[in-house]
């Protein structure tokens, strides 16, 4: 199972702003580190935000913050708001009959089982867990900046 680009930002994203506390953040400054587009990273932010997960704040000293502790923030459920659809073949979409082996087959038994495992390994998993950890990103995103050059 591969997670769309889609999802990929919005952990991105949502890690970013746990990493933040409650400090408001802009999407430039995600949209930088992560060298993604501004553009398709505000649709997925909107996303977070008519969800609930993210608060957003209008004007000129505005930006996004998390709504809720990340240790309310379930993974599995990141992803299933995010992903359009978990088919991992052609047989799991309804009314696809072409496949000659599907009255008798296995694998796609097989692939819900592994699907369903997938996802359950991630409903275990908390915003909180990927940001409160041994060797974390943190310092990263928190280096000193370059010092400004001296005024004249």
């Amino acid at each position: 199972m591969r997670l769309t680009a889609y999802t990929d930002y919005a952990l991105r994203t949502l890690i970013y702003l746990g990493l933040h506390g409650g400090r408001l953040v802009t999407i430039q400054d995600i949209a930088e580190l992560h060298d993604i587009s501004k553009n398709h990273l505000m649709k997925v932010v909107h996303q977070l935000g008519q969800s609930g997960l993210v608060k957003t704040v209008r004007g000129r000293n505005g930006g996004l913050k998390l709504a809720s502790d990340p240790a309310a923030i379930n993974v599995g459920a990141v992803v299933r708001s995010t992903e359009t659809d978990f088919f991992m073949a052609e047989c799991f979409k309804a009314g696809q009959a072409g496949c000659a082996y599907a009255s008798a087959c296995k694998l796609k038994g097989a692939l819900c089982a592994a699907t369903d495992a997938y996802l359950a390994v991630l409903d275990g998993v908390t915003l909180a867990d990927l940001i409160h950890t041994e060797g974390c990103v943190k310092p990263l995103l928190f280096t000193a900046p370059a010092a400004a050059p001296a005024l004249l």
